[in-house]
């Protein structure tokens, strides 16, 4: 027999709970209020934290330069795809109507959308409490074994040992009522609970009263990874509301305020059931309902629906509501993961943390056996690769990090296309990638993603002047420009504070489509001037994702037996061996590699792969007319090899450009660049101010430094006010 509780002696009761969730509720008044302004003003990308709207982004397999051109676009409905985009029926798929759904433009959604809830709801049933204290509640089987319920539902072994839990307990498509599948639980197999989270997990018989089979009902699997969900969002309930047939609420609860640990909807129609899942658009569970958030009097007591004090002898359905909480997925799967367990009982557990791949849902026909759950775990949001004995690389946000018995971490850009765990214990084959919903490979979708902003981002004006020069003096007002050193920290403290989101390096999606582009719609590499189409760079980019990825999966075949320093190694070979077409103006190598400075778009510039490794690491320099340098189309260096005293690279094209850029590098980032003889010396200062001096800011800067300001929040100053830059005193910036 196994049995675990997590609880605070402090609480007791229903009756408790309702009061510690008004008083949350009241707690967080002014918090709301904000969040429903942004909603009204903004909407559903500026009312939450930026990163966790980033994360919903990601999951959603779009970005923020894809999601603020679909908020630009007129919200005329186009009839040749009902959407509100000017997109021909070719280029519009089941992703783009998600991503208008999220920001509110198109109520539209696939039909499939339908059917995956009905498969979803096989797995929701009717808890039953019979003998004393009895009644109903909501569960939701998450593993092959377990149901997830509310610990107000099922306090006790005792209870659960007296309790069932009926599947298709419902009407069916002809209106009448289905024959449920009842079956006993069996909390001397597995009982856990925690009052403090208000959560039961318990295990279910694999039989019901009339044979029928537990694993045809299918399983919800439960994610710990971010961005499930916004404020914003609806989410839909599925639920046995006062123990009546399983009905759903669609749409209709509005995520208001997400805690730490719980989350707040509202809704017009009736509160959600103990136990229920709360799902998002995608049917991925993001809580458990667990309790209303009830009216209260002056004394903060909860009020029932005839406005007298509420108690618990009335029933959960005499409350007085103002809103739902939900307890968040992620804190229950934490808790859940620190409790110390062995044998069956620690498979049952772990059966729950790896019940399918991450946002899969789980569910089959009647007679169908479900596949076998993963023998890897996700791992903090991320998917597995199998690696060297005790290492492992988990890929998240399109980073590639291994993690070996010394918890050393190293980073791999893989523009975002993740690694699935495996299915069998088979150590040494690496997986293929996932093939992502309508036969189109992972990268094949960011190319059509990344080729939809650059249509969307043809429809818009390239600069609006007027607009930009308000949105400057907006963001520089206050800023004091008499004292050089004052000027200087001001600035470094207001783009710190006013970059968000923070955006992962995403070139292919951020950069080619709309950030770099010149007025002509075209990109010029920032060291040659030459001229590229961004479908070019997006296409290009994409192969060399496709091959990192090969590389990698092969890496870890051949080299289980390395150490970090070796895969550390063979990652930097990597990135340096096969770039993509962009430039950072500031070398990833000057800063380890390390975010938010990769992907600053500040920074980011569209650049040939030749101009790319020509330039290399080497600080800008500019060399004289009668010294001997290696030159090529993008520029001059030092030669290979030289043992002179100082290298440096001096671009063909694009000086005052790159010297903006490095010089908002040195503002936002102070102290980062310069330790060593290699990277930027604040000798080399007078170069950029020259550089910025005899090459005035152009449209084309102008564009950029807008359409950044747009997905990261910060500007450039030496863009907004070239006059500044005599006016600062830079001495600070460097170490």
């Amino acid at each position: 027999m196994t049995t675990a509780e997590l609880f605070s002696p402090t609480e007791s009761g229903y009756l408790s709970q309702l009061t510690r969730a008004a008083d949350r509720f009241a707690e967080r008044a002014e918090r709301r209020k904000r969040n429903q302004k942004l909603l009204r003003t903004r909407g559903v990308l500026y009312a939450d934290e930026p990163e966790r709207v980033e994360k919903r982004l990601n999951r959603l397999g779009t970005d923020w330069s894809q999601a603020r051109a679909i908020d630009r676009e007129p919200t005329e409905p186009r009839t040749t795809s009902g959407s509100t985009l000017r997109l021909p029926p070719e280029h519009f798929g089941s992703d783009m109507l998600g991503l208008e759904r999220l920001i509110g433009r198109n109520n539209l959604t696939p039909v499939a959308f339908l059917e995956k809830g009905a498969l979803v709801a096989r797995s929701v049933g009717r808890v039953t409490l019979s003998g004393p204290g009895g009644g109903h509640g909501t569960g939701f089987m998450v593993s092959p074994s377990l149901l997830l319920t509310n610990n107000h539902v099922l306090r006790s072994q005792e209870e659960a040992r007296r309790s069932t839990v009926a599947f298709a307990l419902q009407a069916g498509m002809d209106g009448r009522p289905l024959v449920p599948a009842v079956f006993p639980l069996e909390p001397q197999r597995f009982f856990v609970t925690d009052r403090e989270l208000d959560f039961t997990l318990v295990a279910v018989a694999e039989q019901g009263g009339r044979g029928e089979a537990l694993s045809s009902f299918g399983l919800l699997p439960l994610s710990e990874e971010q961005g499930k969900i916004v404020i914003g969002e609806f989410v839909n309930v599925i639920q046995h509301p006062g123990g009546e047939p399983k009905q759903v609420a669609l749409r209709e609860n509005l995520v208001v305020d997400i805690l730490d640990r719980f989350l707040h909807s509202t809704t017009d129609t009736l509160r959600g059931s103990s136990g229920a899942p709360v799902l998002n658009d995608q049917w991925e569970v993001v809580a458990l309902h667990h309790s209303a958030v009830p009216k209260t009097d002056a004394e903060g007591r909860p009020l029932s629906v005839d406005g007298t004090l509420w108690t618990p002898e009335m029933g959960e359905d005499r409350v007085a509501w103002v809103a739902n909480e939900g307890v968040r997925i992620s804190r229950i799967l934490r808790a859940l993961s620190t409790i110390r367990l062995t044998g069956a009982a620690a498979r049952l557990r772990d059966e729950v943390l790896t019940a399918g791949p991450t946002g899969e849902t789980v569910t089959a026909p009647v007679g169908t056996p479900l596949p076998t759950a993963p023998s890897t775990p996700s791992v903090d949001g991320a998917k597995g690769l199998p690696g060297t004995d005790g290492a492992r690389v988990q890929v998240t946000d399109g980073i590639a990090h291994l993690t070996v018995p010394l918890r050393i971490s190293v980073g791999l850009d893989l523009s975002a296309h993740p690694v699935t765990p495996m299915s069998s214990p088979a150590p040494f084959l690496a997986p293929a990638p996932p093939s992502p919903p309508d036969g189109a490979s992972a990268v094949e979708r960011d190319v059509e993603a990344a080729l939809i902003s650059l249509r969307l981002g043809r429809e818009r004006p390239y600069y609006d002047r007027q607009a930009d020069a308000a949105a400057r003096d907006t963001y520089y007002a206050g800023i004091d420009t008499g004292d050089a050193e004052a000027l200087r920290r001001a600035l470094t403290e207001l783009l710190e504070d006013t970059h968000s989101p923070r955006p992962k390096y995403r070139p292919d999606r951020l950069v080619y489509p709309w950030v770099d582009l010149h007025r002509d719609g075209r990109l010029r590499s920032i060291y040659s001037g030459k001229d590229f189409s961004p479908e070019e760079f997006i296409r290009a980019d994409a192969a060399v994702a496709e091959a990192r990825l090969a590389r990698v999966q092969e890496l870890f075949v051949r080299e289980r037996a390395a150490g970090p320093a070796e895969f550390e190694a063979e990652f930097d070979a990597l990135e340096a061996s096969m770039p993509f077409n962009c430039e950072h103006v500031v070398p990833q190598s000057w800063f380890a590699h390390k975010e938010p400075m990769r992907g600053d778009l500040h920074h980011l510039f569209a650049c040939e792969v030749a101009c790319n490794s020509f330039r290399n690491n080497f600080a800008y320099f500019d060399f004289p007319n009668f010294r001997e340098a290696e030159r090529e189309e993008c520029g001059m260096r030092d030669p290979v090899g030289s043992d002179r005293a100082v290298i440096g690279f001096e671009p063909e094209a694009g000086k005052g450009a790159v010297a903006r850029a490095t010089l908002y590098f040195l503002l936002r980032y102070p102290g980062l660049v310069g330790d060593v003889r290699t990277e930027f010396p604040e000798s080399r200062l007078p170069t950029l101010l020259a550089w910025h001096a005899g090459e005035p800011v152009s449209e084309y800067e102008r564009h950029r430094n807008a359409a950044i300001a747009e997905l990261q929040g910060d500007r450039n100053p030496l863009i907004d006010h070239p006059e500044w830059a005599q006016k600062i005193d830079f001495s600070g910036v460097w170490p």
